[in-house]
């Protein structure tokens, strides 16, 4: 898993909890894996010939899409959650050290996955103090089609974990979602990451990032209701022990 997670703080994992051993039909990766039916272009679309990108800049890559530049000069996100998040890349004369280059990067975040003890399964938690606003991990898993993850959608709802994210970003609205993330059987340690009513990190184009400050050894959680509607029933019971919790996840 380190091996693959290269250029980034080493994995870790704990089990303190029971005998359980990390799943046997999940398969680590790191970048996203198109199957059959689904084409993910090599080249970036669209470039910018900013010398220095920033706010003020009407052609840089973000505003082509009429999107607000989404990062501080920290490199802290200053968009809302669900926000399409638009990177400068290799097609822009722009430097590595851009202000709208952030998810490229990678993550500096020290993660553990490790073997939670109220009855959730696995969960990952942060090893050092994250900021609110920085870059967390992204979700990477397989590319499927539409067609795919309806199928694959009604054996997560049994199970009670979800680890489909639509690609609809660039999707006019009320349009068919054409691809799907789905994080099952091959992931990164996003994978791990468990759901919670009241989590300390968001979604952004299927990027997490900090929600608040974080502290050291604190669990990190995402909502996987991203609509936030609490329901009244349903068929999977939540966990979470929030506060706030919705009750049930589906």
């Amino acid at each position: 898993m380190n091996d693959i997670a290269k250029n980034q703080p080493n994995i870790k994992v704990e089990n303190d909890v029971d005998l359980e051993g990390p799943p046997a039909n999940f398969t680590y990766i790191n970048v996203y894996q198109a199957t059959e039916g689904v084409i993910i272009p090599e080249d970036p679309i669209i470039g910018c010939g900013c010398d220095s990108c920033d706010w003020k800049k009407r052609d840089c890559c973000y505003a082509q899409y009429g999107a607000l530049l989404p990062y501080t000069a920290t490199g802290r996100i200053r968009v809302k959650p669900g926000t399409p998040i638009y990177e400068c890349n290799k097609r822009c004369s722009c430097s590595d050290d851009c202000r709208n280059r952030v998810v490229q990067k990678g993550s500096n975040a020290k993660l553990c996955i490790f073997r939670t003890d109220n009855g959730r399964g696995w969960g990952v938690k942060t090893l050092r103090i994250i900021t609110k606003g920085t870059f967390v991990i992204q979700y990477v898993g397989e590319v499927i089609t539409n067609e795919v993850a309806g199928v694959r959608s009604k054996k997560h709802e049994q199970t009670g974990r979800t680890y489909l994210f639509d690609l609809d970003y660039n999707e006019p609205d009320g349009s068919p979602c054409k691809y799907t993330v789905d994080a099952e059987e091959r992931g990164n340690v996003s994978h791990f990451i468990n759901h919670s009513c009241e989590p300390n990190l968001a979604v952004y184009a299927l990027a997490l990032f900090a929600t608040r400050d974080i502290k050291q050894n604190e669990e990190i959680t995402f909502d996987y209701n991203s609509q936030g509607q609490k329901l009244d029933q349903g068929n999977i019971r939540c966990k979470c022990g929030a506060a706030g919790c919705k009750r049930y996840l589906f």
